[in-house]
């Protein structure tokens, strides 16, 4: 086995202390191959071991006093799971082919049956539903009516009667927001376009000349118009860049925002390309005026209601998107390098990545302000960057459910669902049963051709299976709602000094909860560990709530004290344990 030491810093965000973190990256003669996951910007540097400090294997747990009720109905989304849902691909009832609101009301049982005594149900407490509104293509991040719904998926009729149905279930509902930029169609551009006097001109952002700067990804953002001069569009000349330093756009942004929180009921929003939305210059991402215009659209959310959530995309460093979240301009952000991590660590088999980038990550956000996920939308499917390794992906659901954050699921990803880029393929329809296409539209051929394996990979085959997939992430998720440490809990990485097995502790108020993950092939014998906890000194059993055996009881010593500690003389190969500790009377 050969070492990699990699320096990681955390440079002072607002206020913090210089953190020092060593992460070790283990090369293994048995890896999957290394996943094609998403862009990052590293803050990295390799240094030799000794001129970095070490940092204690198990330091002090966070002081509970600093924690949050885990089922604040104000705060709602941090005892959440999230359940993302391309409304195209999801469920078609009137058989056009193409999936809407209706089909998604009438899977809303599947998602959650609103009875908390059931368990059939996923357990899902909130919905993302990707854009809703009319729009220039397919996939609707190009939109032409804000104040609408896409009439492929239904009216707005339908869309209210989802909303309400979702709510007496316990389901909350966030919509996308995209205001970085519309569609070259929508009314707005059409009328600048057309000319250089129309009260929408400067609804955008116009060049006499092209001023010859490249975007971020080195992509073309300036784009002739048809009058010969250019405008601006960081992702394509289909969507014209919205200029926010006009106080009409600003105006136009307020306009909608209260109509989809006031007079459609939605409880939230998720804001796309959230760091590009005003530029400075040849800076195009991240500038403190976006900072800025955020902190006022979060407090014109905040007014209009308290309850209402924001949570942005910015696909950055964690460095970078941590900053949208300490100065009360959201109330979370996507977390896309812990993402990498996870599937990094799967694929190369090494606890080590997963725990340390984990508790960085936890070190570096506030509590439950970073959204965490596994994969979506733009990403390949995790299901395809594990290589279909149904063990890989149970502890990736794992990681996911019981790790601090609050997580989002990709809908498809709870039974496997493959799909690698183009686009298209990784939006596929949604796998419910074995029959003519998947059981997702009755009547109509579907949008898109179906994945090929959806007769072995589907909603009603999973259901039948107390090992499938689906029933891990059920079991998961239902045991996260129940369980306080798991919501909102401290996190803290055990190091086993096994370079296959996965440790960690949650803990809240007293309840402590050990996750232990076999990423190994093989059982692991004569393996112990030390950890520490916020309990009273004294004797405590240990039960299983995911896992089978008999556990060995621990005793806590003072200050919380937990040495050598193996809770079953072998653990399985993949296996996968939750244990909760209680005091012995």
């Amino acid at each position: 086995m050969r070492r990699k030491y990699v320096f990681l810093a955390i440079l002072g965000l607002g206020g913090l202390a210089i953190a020092l973190i060593l992460i070790f990256q283990n090369q293994y003669s048995k890896t999957r191959p290394l996943s094609s996951a998403p862009p990052r910007i590293e803050s990295t540097a390799e240094i030799t071991q000794t001129s970095v400090p070490q940092i204690s294997k198990n330091t002090q747990p966070i002081p509970e006093d600093t924690l949050v009720n885990p089922y604040d109905e104000t705060n709602w989304w941090g005892h959440s799971v999230f359940y993302e849902i391309f409304v195209r691909s999801y469920s078609d009832s009137n058989g056009d082919g193409i999936g809407d609101f209706n089909g998604i009301t009438a899977k809303l049982d599947y998602l959650n049956d609103g009875d908390p005594e059931t368990t059939s149900d996923l357990g899902i407490t909130a919905l993302w539903l990707m854009p809703i509104f009319p729009a220039s293509s397919y996939h609707g991040y190009d939109v032409t009516d804000y104040l609408a719904v896409n009439p492929e998926y239904g009216t707005m009729d339908d869309f209210k009667a989802l909303l309400d149905a979702a709510h007496e279930r316990g389901i909350r509902i966030i919509i996308d927001f995209v205001i970085n930029h519309t569609s070259s169609e929508h009314p707005w551009f059409q009328s600048a376009m057309s000319a250089t006097d129309s009260p929408y001109r400067d609804y955008y952002i116009w060049s006499d000349q092209n001023p010859g700067y490249v975007g971020p990804w080195n992509e073309t953002v300036w784009h002739k118009s048809i009058r010969g001069d250019y405008y601006y569009g960081v992702f394509s000349s289909n969507m014209p860049d919205l200029n926010f330093r006009n106080q009409a756009v600003r105006d136009e942004i307020k306009k909608i925002t209260s109509f989809w929180l006031t007079d459609v009921g939605v409880d939230g929003f998720r804001i796309d390309g959230a760091r590009h939305l005003i530029e400075d210059g040849e800076v195009q991402v991240n500038t403190p005026e976006t900072h800025q215009y955020l902190k006022e659209f979060y407090n014109l959310v905040k007014s209009i209601n308290p309850r209402a959530m924001v949570v942005g995309e910015v696909w950055d460093s964690s460095f970078v998107s941590v900053k949208y979240v300490q100065d009360q301009e959201m109330d979370m952000v996507f977390d896309f390098d812990l993402s990498s991590a996870w599937i990094e660590g799967l694929n190369r088999r090494d606890a080590t990545i997963l725990g340390s980038s984990t508790m960085l990550e936890v070190q570096l956000f506030p509590i439950n302000q970073m959204a965490t996920f596994l994969t979506n939308h733009d990403m390949n499917r995790i299901s395809d960057q594990l290589m279909g390794d149904e063990a890989a992906l149970k502890a990736a659901a794992s990681l996911l459910l019981t790790a601090s954050g609050v997580p989002f699921v990709y809908y498809g990803e709870e039974i496997g669902m493959s799909g690698s880029k183009p686009d298209e393929q990784i939006r596929t329809p949604m796998q419910w049963t074995a029959a003519k296409d998947a059981g997702f539209s009755q009547d109509g051929k579907a949008w898109i051709a179906l994945n090929s394996d959806y007769k072995k990979k589907n909603v009603d085959l999973q259901l039948k299976d107390p090992n499938s997939l689906l029933s891990t992430y059920r079991e998961l998720i239902q045991m996260r709602q129940k369980t306080p440490a798991l919501l909102v809990g401290d996190y803290q990485w055990i190091d086993t000094g096994f370079a296959d097995v996965y440790a960690a502790v949650r803990q809240f108020e007293g309840q402590v909860i050990i996750i232990l993950i076999n990423l190994s092939d093989s059982p692991i014998r004569d393996f112990a560990f030390d950890l520490q906890v916020n309990l009273p000194a004294g004797n405590y059993s240990v039960t299983p709530l995911l896992g089978n055996g008999v556990m060995t009881p621990i005793t806590v010593g003072s200050n919380g004290v937990i040495k050598a500690y193996q809770p079953l003389d072998e653990l399985s190969s993949n296996a996968r344990l939750i244990l909760e500790l209680k005091p012995v009377k």
